[in-house]
């Protein structure tokens, strides 16, 4: 059975504006995601990693060429709907965390929810499920700054879960950890891929971290030089 296609870049550059220069952060990427891959993105700083996940993820347009997400074509959505489309369809993790110090674990992970409009029960309801799901369920009312940081990761990645997303992306996802929490959010995330079908977009410089992938695609300058 062919296996579906979530994300195709197609000939996708990016070029920024850097004063007088411009500065091609992707030249000519064509990739293929499949449903249920687990692909790492690695590369040094400056090889376009960043770039590359900020358009797969669909936060930026390409400056040529197209990105389908799910068969469609991102370029040509209105920003409301593709934030809509995007909230649906991916999840984000973050080497920062990214969560909000006033709201608890709770409050942080129905976010998404009620970014999409919906009831408040269901919405905790669904939380709390999700927090239980990353073992967090009796921290469901601490703040992040009562969390360790391996635990805010966690609140984290439930987060990125909260509307059931095909994909989750994570950028350097164990940055801000020692090797022993890295590890173990590293192992939420192998579990998610295996147990929960999710489909894991990795971005890392970290090639220890990169070896868990399934796939390993390697930027340098801008281009694909392996596992295209």
């Amino acid at each position: 059975m062919a296996k579906k296609q979530i994300i195709k870049l197609e000939n996708v550059w990016k070029t920024y504006q850097m004063g007088e220069v411009e500065v091609n952060a992707l030249k000519g990427v064509s990739l293929d995601i499949n449903k249920g891959d687990f692909v790492a993105i690695t590369g040094a700083s400056g090889s376009g990693k960043s770039t590359m996940m900020n358009l797969v993820g669909c936060l930026d347009i390409p400056t040529k060429g197209s990105i389908f997400l799910d068969g469609k074509d991102i370029s040509k959505v209105s920003e409301s709907s593709l934030a809509q489309f995007r909230g649906q369809k991916i999840g984000f993790i973050f080497q920062q965390f990214n969560l909000i110090p006033t709201l608890n674990a709770l409050e942080n992970v129905m976010l998404p929810l009620e970014f999409q409009d919906i009831a408040d029960d269901l919405a905790r309801k669904k939380a709390m499920d999700i927090l239980n799901l990353v073992d967090l369920g009796d921290r469901a009312g601490h703040l992040p700054s009562q969390l360790s940081g391996g635990q805010q990761q966690r609140v984290a990645i439930a987060r990125s879960l909260a509307n059931d997303p095909e994909v989750i992306l994570a950028d350097e996802p164990t940055g801000n950890l020692d090797s022993k929490t890295g590890s173990d959010v590293l192992k939420l995330l192998e579990r998610l891929w295996k147990e929960e079908g999710k489909t894991i977009v990795m971005v890392t410089h970290d090639l220890k971290l990169a070896s868990h992938a399934k796939r390993r695609i390697q930027l340098k300058d801008g281009q694909i030089v392996a596992g295209g």
